[in-house]
């Protein structure tokens, strides 16, 4: 009677391809998000007298602002308000619960996070 036997390392290797497609497929159906988001609101209030808010702001993303003369800031994440449209002219920042009426001139745009 003949008796064909697969070696140890040859078992091994096809089990570690089939552990690795099988990760490979789990990870290939998880959802790809970067974008991670502030919770809470920011309101300002423009100089036209119109108030706004955006809810959830995504971190990193650039805000525009329409005029913005006050902000409030009640996300847990720090806002930085800026005097352009692209968020480049910084204004300074208004830390998680803080409140400003007061910028020097309007302001054009908000970014979330550090």
């Amino acid at each position: 009677m003949t008796t064909t036997r697969i070696d140890a390392p040859r078992r091994r290797l096809g089990r570690l391809a089939l552990v690795s497609g099988a990760a490979l497929a789990l990870f290939a159906a998880l959802p790809m998000s970067s974008a991670q988001a502030a919770v809470g609101h920011f309101y300002w209030g423009s100089s036209t007298g119109e108030s706004f808010q955006i809810d959830d702001p995504i971190l990193g993303k650039c805000y525009p602002l329409y005029k913005a003369t006050s902000a409030s800031n009640q996300t847990n994440a720090t806002a930085t308000i800026f005097y352009d449209a692209n968020c480049e002219r910084d204004w300074g920042s208004l830390q998680p619960g803080g409140y400003s009426n007061y910028f020097g001139a309007e302001t054009y745009s908000v970014r979330f996070g550090s």
